[in-house]
This record gives C-alpha cells, sequence and structure tokens, in this order.
C-alpha cells in the first residue's frame, strides 16, 4: 500500500462480509427453544442499544439509533439526519430491515416497531429484551412504563460477533497493514531526529496519526499511545511534550480503522543502545509474547494463553511488573471478548481474533510491551501485524 493508493479501490478490493446472516443467528439465540435461556424466553422483541451492535447487524454506521428485533421483522429507527444513508447501507449490506425515522414522540415509536415486529396485538402485555449493559437507567424506566415486562439480556450479540468471517478479518488485516506501512516511514524519520535535535511524544504521535489517514484509515483505532522512558512504564500513557531522548525505551502502541474495523500492535523501540537492565526487559517480554503466540489455536483457553506468558516473565523476576491482561478480542471494538487473562478460561475457536501482549513497567527503566493481532486457527494462528520486532533503530 503507498500513500498514493486510491482508497476506494482499497475498499472495493475487500472481500464482502456476510451481514445479512447475522439477523438469522441473533433471532435463532433468542427465540429458537433449543438455545433459549429461561431469562429470553416468550421475549417479544429486543430493543438493540449498542451503535456497535446496530452497526453488525444491519451495516447501519450512524451515530443515533435503535434496532428492535422480533422473530419476523427487524425496525431501525433513528432519525432525519440519516435518512439516506440508513437505507442505503442497510440495502448495500443487504439486510432485511425496515427503516422508521423519528417523527414524535420516541417511545411511541418504539410501541410502533415493537407491534409492527411481533405482530401482537396492542392490548396485551409485551415482553422486551433490553441490552442490560448499554443502556441507562432513565431509559430503561421509560420502557419500563410503556411495556411492563423488560428482559435484561447481556452479551447475547457480542458472542456471536466474537467469530470473524473472511470480509471481516480482510478488514482487520487491511488496518494492520496501515499501521506497518505508517511505522516503516515514520521510524527512521524518528531515528534521524532523535539522534539530530529530539521529536516529542507528541510529535511521533501526530506524524502516525497522520500518515495512517493518508494510507488509507478512516480514524485511529484507539488514541495513539507514544511514551519514553519513564513514562513508557504507564501501560496506557498519553504523550507528552517530552523530547524523546536516545537509548530510552519507546512504547509506540496504536491501530487503524477501515470500514469499523479495528488492528492494534504494540512495539517497543530505542533509538540507540538502552541500558543492559532494559535490553533484559525487552528480552523478556519478547520471548514471552512469542511463547504466547505460538499458544494460540482453536480449542487453547484464554487463561493457558496468560499463564505462559506470565510465567515467562515471573521468572525472570519481574511478575509485579505486568500488571495488566494479556489480550483481548478485536473486530469493531478495540476490545472484545474473549479477554485473554487469568481469570479467564475461554476456550478459542476459529476465526477469532485477540491481541497477545505481555509487558514489563519499570519506572525507573521505562516499559516494553510487544503485541501482535492474530487471527485463530484450527492448528496455530496467523499474526496479522507485521512490523518487525527489534528493539534499537
Amino acid at each position: 500500500m503507498t500513500e498514493d493508493s486510491n482508497i476506494c479501490e482499497f475498499l472495493s478490493d475487500l472481500p464482502p462480509m456476510d451481514v445479512s446472516a447475522r439477523l438469522p443467528r441473533l433471532r435463532k439465540a433468542l427465540f429458537d427453544d433449543a438455545c433459549q435461556t429461561s431469562e429470553e424466553k416468550q421475549c417479544d422483541a429486543f430493543i438493540v442499544t449498542n451503535l456497535t451492535n446496530i452497526r453488525w447487524l444491519s451495516g447501519f454506521s450512524g451515530s443515533a439509533g435503535m434496532l428492535v428485533v422480533s422473530e419476523s421483522d427487524c425496525v431501525l429507527i433513528t432519525d432525519g439526519r440519516y435518512a439516506v444513508q440508513a437505507p442505503e447501507e442497510t440495502a448495500e449490506a443487504d439486510t432485511d430491515v425496515q427503516i422508521a425515522h423519528k417523527g414524535g414522540e420516541q417511545n411511541e415509536l418504539l410501541k410502533k416497531a415493537v407491534l409492527k415486529s411481533s405482530g401482537r396485538a396492542a392490548s396485551r402485555t409485551f415482553r422486551v429484551a433490553l441490552e442490560a449493559e448499554h443502556i441507562s437507567w432513565a431509559r430503561q424506566q421509560a420502557l419500563a412504563e410503556e411495556f411492563g415486562d423488560l428482559v435484561p439480556l447481556k452479551g447475547v450479540i457480542e458472542k456471536l460477533r466474537r467469530s470473524k468471517d473472511l470480509g471481516e478479518i480482510a478488514r482487520i488485516e487491511a488496518a494492520a497493514e496501515i499501521v506497518d506501512a505508517s511505522l516503516e516511514e515514520l521510524l527512521p524519520q524518528l531515528s534521524e531526529s532523535v539522534r539530530d535535535k529530539g521529536m516529542t511524544e507528541q510529535e511521533f504521535a501526530a506524524a502516525h496519526d497522520h500518515q495512517m489517514r493518508l494510507l488509507g484509515a478512516s480514524e485511529q483505532a484507539f488514541e495513539t499511545i507514544v511514551a519514553a522512558g519513564g513514562n513508557g512504564a504507564r501501560p496506557h500513557a498519553r504523550p507528552g511534550s517530552r523530547a524523546i531522548r536516545p537509548g530510552e525505551l519507546v512504547v509506540i502502541d496504536s491501530g487503524a480503522v477501515v470500514d469499523g474495523y479495528r488492528s492494534d500492535m504494540t512495539r517497543t523501540i530505542s533509538v540507540g543502545e538502552p541500558s543492559e537492565t532494559a535490553q533484559r526487559m525487552w528480552q523478556v517480554v519478547q520471548e514471552s509474547q512469542q511463547a504466547g503466540v505460538n499458544t494460540v489455536k482453536a480449542g487453547a483457553t484464554t487463561g493457558e494463553i496468560d499463564k505462559i506468558c506470565r510465567d515467562i516473565i515471573k521468572s525472570a523476576g519481574w511478575g509485579e511488573a505486568f500488571m495488566h491482561s494479556t489480550g483481548h478480542g478485536v473486530g469493531l471494538d478495540i476490545h472484545e471478548i474473549p479477554g485473554v487473562s487469568a481469570n479467564t478460561e475461554e476456550v478459542l475457536s476459529e476465526g477469532e481474533v485477540i491481541t497477545v501482549e505481555p509487558g514489563i513497567y519499570l519506572p525507573e527503566h521505562g516499559g516494553v510491551r510487544i503485541e501482535d493481532t492474530v487471527v485463530v486457527a484450527a492448528t496455530g494462528c496467523r499474526p496479522l501485524t507485521k512490523t518487525p520486532k527489534v528493539l534499537v533503530i
């Protein structure tokens, strides 16, 4: 990919996603007796309020909307700003979604959508399911006044999103390629600048964000981290105005977005030779991270991956300096299930996309984190992030 790549051509080359298959999968989870939990039984409709889940189900990428899903129907409620966008995006995704624009009181529109989608008489009491983790107390109370019987559901759509189709994986990979290409361009410039007059964390982060945009990213996947020296000992440090100095560790954690899908990669580098302790930290993290990646495969558990990474760092004497989880799922959100930590025992399946990112953080020496985004396969995994893991640049 080059700077003058045509973004439209770039996106058109990506394989299609099977968005139309998602609503049937959700309906099976909600309404099929074999798949229901006791809480889900006799649910007339499911009101989806999380915008990421709405996009995944319908193709609609707007900033305001609710989706009402029943056994036989699906209604997207949005406003006049999306009068053109909503039908275009749902049609492009080949989803059987009807559009309703807010023209009156929102609860009344919701009630009509529930009635329409369920085909039930207006006189009966409805059991309406809500995304318990994605709805405010005020909205819940308003819906309770309208429908009475509410069913709180957790993680129903998120569980369906765990396994990615080929189109989704291609978009995550394209986002990863953008980050790789940006760093390939900018790391030599960073090396030259630091050896000459110095570049601040903020300056490099801004240059990286700008370069990713030039290469086709719609935005950054999260706030780019560039953290040098002691700042790097903060796992989620923000870039500051301090100049990056020769010989200190620099943690660069960044991602891009392509067609809504995100990538995530961390590399730790030094301009010139770092201290012996810093070199040892980097070697231990690199060994830990590679061992974790080598463990990823269908059937492996998230706890097993975390333990393998953590044990290597513990054996080096820095167990307390690895204070976060080993990884997480990636997709439309930068943090998705499954989590990869000591407290989880999720069994991985083919097509899931996760990160492996152990780290060591010592305020007197700085921080080291190395991270790849990988796709789970039957006998291993395929890394999507490919920037070389080299300490000294």
